[in-house]
């Protein structure tokens, strides 16, 4: 008599230490599936932006400006191609690279007419063209019609931390 008394207490017993053993895991089940779907979310956007810093983060989804003479990419003097930081799209070459004083690399023109977008900016109060990627539709900088030195008479001036700049192989 004293084991079939037990018995439903040890019984409850182990069913108790199931369910909470069962909602346990149910629970780290579905905080393990919140983890992934946030991963899964920005995967795609961390891969396309090949791990951004804050900087280039700041600079290039959220349309800041650097610091002007900070970027290395200003003194660059190497011939190759400059990409978009976040996505790799060639967007200028060297050749169309020149020294305007602001800063800022600046560009006469880019790669092709397809490698950027040009967009009204009216962001701080005064009417500037904005230069996007396409893929990406990352900020990259502004072009101006101030730099009658060059062939086209524009400056693109664009955000070092905005681009990688990628050397020609050397032949």
């Amino acid at each position: 008599m004293k084991y079939i008394m037990k018995t439903p207490v040890l019984i409850l017993l182990f069913i108790i230490i199931v369910v909470l053993f069962i909602a346990y895991f149910k629970r780290q089940d579905q905080i393990r599936v919140t983890k992934q779907t946030e991963n899964l979310k920005s995967f795609s956007t961390t891969t396309k932006e090949n791990l951004l810093t804050p900087a280039q983060y700041k600079i290039l989804k959220e349309g800041g400006t650097e610091i002007p003479f900070t970027s290395p990419l200003l003194h660059e003097k190497r011939k190759g191609t400059y990409v978009t930081a976040d996505c790799n799209e060639p967007v200028f070459r060297s050749e169309q690279k020149f020294d305007s004083g602001t800063g800022w690399p600046s560009f006469y023109a880019p790669i092709n007419k397809e490698a950027v977008i040009e967009k009204i900016d009216i962001m701080i109060g005064i009417s500037r063209t904005e230069i996007i990627s396409p893929i990406c539709k990352s900020h990259l900088g502004h072009v101006f019609n101030d730099a009658p030195q060059t062939p086209t008479g524009l400056r693109y001036c664009i955000n070092g931390l905005a681009l990688i700049f990628i050397p020609d192989k050397i032949q």
